[in-house]
């Protein structure tokens, strides 16, 4: 057998360029990768204007051209050298950055993996000097009037294996102009422009914050979101933005832009927040859409963990994640009858939550139209919810006093001018749907799922105040049940008159309900205790009623709401709207699910082409 030759290896240290290659591949690893950098320069620079050309995707050309105050002519060549910045210069100011850039990587990492060319002019300078990125190159007179033009050729023109990996051009390109939109959302008083081959594709000029976010995420997030803005806390924190309704969910997580002091990041922590705050009201694995800004003091946060500056880590997360949480959810979570109508925030303050109990009634004009020729079944037996008792007599039944009588011809549309947000009942549609009108014109509502949600929220109310109140059965529900079953009820039975239901043996093989959480009174006793003791045999009476408290109270929600084929009086479905107006989350049922629409007049009429 040949010996083996004895080969030591020795150190050595890298050539600049080859460090500066490594370093590239943190930095650079595409062209959005480098478009992102110089435009977090440009930013830093005070820029007001700024303007992008693009040519294939940004792998053959990319130019940034801004109006920021310039690079001195003596700078220009230390500007290409790693680690050289103008944003930081102790570890003071590192633990503490108020800048988009500060590592001083990006120009290095860039010219060593593609042509740059760096041309700048000072206001205070008789011209501008231009420096192309090269081994001993030096500072020539150049055109410009003023601000940096930064022009990068040929991407990985010296690394073909890099090269290889990238993407086709319009890939590329979606990349890049997706990179252009996240920074503009956090930048509307700067204008953009971006072109591609020669043709502009997107343009945005000045702005405020809201109209920025219209012209990135459209006209349609803005509808179909509610603005957060808790204003500056005691400890320097500020959360603002928009936030989508949970009915207006996606299927991809494409529309979630959250910044901190002006830097897109995605954080983990943030993340949690911000879905923890959709939990219960989000359907299957739907994601949330919002556009979300987060003021911190720079010295509670550490940007310096990822080369990429898309991580962040912050001194106190847990407050930073409650802060967040609280805000969105209760931004999420207000009324109807809280909201005006305007993009005004909902109250976003961080005080304990008000009950539905505790929200004073809206004072609407009380008329209630009653429409004979509908034939609504109203059936003389009591209601089918408990808390129809409350609802206001109709001025026909009051004038008479014959509940009979109503009214013969439709009211004036003027006469909805002051209606509810949620209208009057008009009818009920094949025992499943509410019909309402309203100012704006058709209301249709899911009233399973709108009872449903309501009952869901007062359960959650009650328990947290340890105010669930019971109601004893008459005659007691008697249902079969296996030993484990009948064996958890006996383990449990304290638990479960925390949670309102007395269930207890009536044999080894049968069980027998008592009383049942006032709420959920019109529920079946018995299907109730089988599902509440199934979830108690997986998971445990402990874990219930922390983690899977929520999923709980949901599941006796479903069960003890009104079911389909009711057939509902006038009283009870007004009674119902004011409930939803008035209950939080009000929106979406316990499983995620929308409870009502809105068919405006202008969408009746386009469906029945009026005006054409």
């Amino acid at each position: 057998m040949p010996e083996m030759p004895n080969t030591q290896p020795t150190i050595a240290l890298l050539p600049d360029l080859l460090i500066s290659q490594i370093a590239a591949g943190e930095v650079v690893e595409r062209p959005s990768s480098v478009l992102k950098e110089l435009l977090e320069n440009a930013l830093d620079a005070g820029s007001s204007t700024i303007q992008i050309q693009l040519e294939e995707g940004g792998v053959k050309l990319i130019r940034i051209s801004d109006n920021g105050v310039g690079i001195a002519k003596d700078e220009l060549a230390l500007a290409l050298t790693r680690h050289a910045t103008s944003k930081i210069a102790s570890l003071s100011d590192l633990e503490q950055v108020a800048t988009l850039g500060f590592r001083g990587e990006a120009l290095a990492s860039i010219a060593s993996v593609a042509r740059l060319t760096l041309t700048s002019r000072q206001q205070s300078a008789d011209h501008a000097w231009r420096l192309i990125a090269g081994p001993g190159a030096m500072p020539e007179p150049a055109a410009l009037s003023s601000g940096t033009v930064v022009e990068m050729r040929d991407l990985y023109y010296n690394t073909p294996a890099r090269r290889k990996f990238l993407k086709s051009e319009a890939t590329e390109f979606a990349h890049c102009a997706e990179a252009v939109k996240r920074i503009a959302l956090a930048y509307p008083e700067v204008a953009f422009t971006l072109s591609h081959n020669g043709r502009v594709s997107l343009h945005l000029p000045k702005s405020d914050a809201r109209g920025r976010a219209g012209a990135i995420l459209g006209e349609d997030f803005l509808t179909e979101s509610r603005s957060v803005d808790t204003g500056q806390s005691g400890y320097g924190l500020r959360v603002f933005g928009h936030c989508a309704l949970p009915a207006h969910s996606r299927a991809r997580s494409d529309a979630q832009y959250c910044y901190v002091n002006g830097r897109f990041v995605r954080d983990k922590l943030l993340s949690h927040a911000l879905r923890e705050a959709y939990q219960d009201t989000l359907h299957g694995s739907r994601y949330p859409a919002y556009c979300l800004f987060i003021d911190i003091d720079p010295a509670t946060v550490d940007v310096n963990v990822h080369p990429a500056k898309t991580e962040v880590r912050f001194r106190d997360s847990r407050a930073v994640h409650q802060f967040v949480f609280h805000a969105v959810q209760r931004t999420l979570a207000s009324p109807l009858s809280r909201e005006t109508g305007s993009d005004e925030p909902a109250s976003n303050n961080l005080a304990p939550y008000a009950t539905p109990a505790e929200t004073p009634r809206p004072t609407y004009t009380q008329w209630a139209p009653r429409q004979e020729s509908l034939r609504i079944s109203e059936p003389a037996v009591s209601s089918y919810f408990s808390f129809a008792q409350s609802a206001r007599p109709t001025p026909a039944s009051n004038s008479s006093g014959n509940a009979s009588t109503s009214f013969k011809t439709l009211p004036p549309v003027d006469a909805y001018e002051d209606a509810p947000p949620l209208g009057y009942a008009l009818a009920q549609l094949h025992g499943t749907y509410i019909l309402a009108q309203n100012a704006q014109g058709l209301i249709v509502v899911d009233m399973h799922a709108a009872h449903e949600r309501i009952v869901y929220e007062k359960l959650k109310t009650a328990l947290d105040s340890h105010a669930i109140t019971t109601q004893a059965l008459l005659i007691p529900a008697v249902f079969s049940a296996d030993l484990l079953t009948v064996s958890a009820a006996e383990e449990h039975g304290d638990a479960l008159r925390e949670l309102g239901f007395d269930i207890a043996p009536m044999g080894p093989a049968q069980l027998a309900v008592r009383s049942v959480p006032s709420l959920l009174q019109a529920a079946d006793p018995a299907e109730l205790a089988r599902s509440l003791l199934a979830e108690l045999r997986e998971h445990g009476i402990s874990q219930l009623l922390t983690e899977k408290r929520n999923e709980l109270l949901a599941t006796m929600a479903c069960h003890g709401a009104v079911r389909a084929n009711r057939q509902l009086s006038t009283p009870e479905m007004n009674a119902l709207l004011r409930q939803m107006e008035a209950t939080e989350r009000a929106d979406q049922c316990n499983h995620g699910r929308p409870t009502w629409t809105q068919l405006s007049m202008s969408q009746l009429d386009q469906l029945f082409l009026r005006g054409r």
